[in-house]
């Protein structure tokens, strides 16, 4: 494993996965859900999974989180083999290294933004005060755009701002790298666009970003694509086309504004 980790280093890979496999017990039956897959993403990557209901993409993405641990086969996580971890291991990984963005935000209905965002560090290693917890919440609401919105209850909010405070929790233990599943599935079409364009920006700050999708569209958001079909990697290409969330965003506010003009 030693030469495994000299090779992970020198290419800058932060998820290196090697003949992953994952199998499920139904009764007697054996039910491949991943069949050796073997993916590196570098540090800084934005990688969209991809695959049909039942191709494997969402088994990928609960080892890759840390939420499940490969039947056989190796997954090193900065530069880590952590594929034999217990529990308790496992849960601290994803706490210091791993954000997590859902299609159904999984936000506490009763506690506003800003508490909703403070959850990680509520169970992190790191001790904060109050006044830390406060001021690290705020800073990570306000670069998602809800500055102003601390105090709101998620009742309170729309759709894409409740999208943007799981973003916002997400951030919050600054992790090495964002899963976000179908982070736009319950969105409409032009929110969907304000939330890729933050995640555009978060991995121009160097936040390795892996997104499953079904939606080619949202897809030519990231830089790369995965494909999976039947638990294995069917292609994976680099995005020759990628779209520009923040462009999109700029022209559709200048065709609103020369479409209100032209009714004057």
């Amino acid at each position: 494993m030693r030469h495994e980790k000299n090779i992970s280093m020198k290419n800058g890979a932060l998820v290196r996965l090697i003949d992953v496999h994952k199998v499920y017990h139904t009764g007697e039956m054996e039910v491949p859900a991943v069949r050796g897959v073997s993916l590196e993403i570098k540090r800084g990557e934005f990688v969209a999974l991809m695959g049909a209901s039942g191709s494997g993409k969402s088994t990928l993405m609960n080892i890759l989180g840390c939420l499940d641990r490969p039947t056989s086969g190796h997954y090193l996580l900065d530069e880590a083999d952590v594929s034999g971890l217990d529990r308790d291991q496992l849960a601290d990984i994803r706490n210091r290294k791993i954000g997590f963005v859902f299609q159904n935000f999984n936000l506490l209905p009763r506690t506003s933004a800003r508490e909703n965002a403070e959850l990680p560090l509520i169970y992190s290693a790191q001790r904060l005060s109050n006044t830390q917890l406060r001021e690290r919440a705020d800073r990570v609401l306000n670069s998602v755009g809800l500055g102003g919105r601390e105090d709101h209850h998620p009742s309170q909010l729309s759709g894409g701002q409740q999208q943007r405070v799981a973003i916002a929790r997400a951030l919050i233990n600054e992790p090495e790298m964002l899963l976000a599943d179908e982070p736009t599935g319950n969105l409409d079409s032009r929110t969907s666009v304000e939330i890729m364009a933050i995640f555009q920006q978060l991995n121009e700050r160097g936040i390795t970003i892996v997104m499953v999708t079904h939606e080619q569209d949202i897809a030519a958001y990231a830089r790369r694509n995965v494909i999976m079909r039947d638990g294995m990697i069917l292609d994976d290409r680099a995005v020759s086309q990628r779209a520009d969330a923040t462009a999109q965003l700029k022209a559709s506010l200048a065709a609103g504004a020369l479409a209100k003009e032209a009714t004057l």
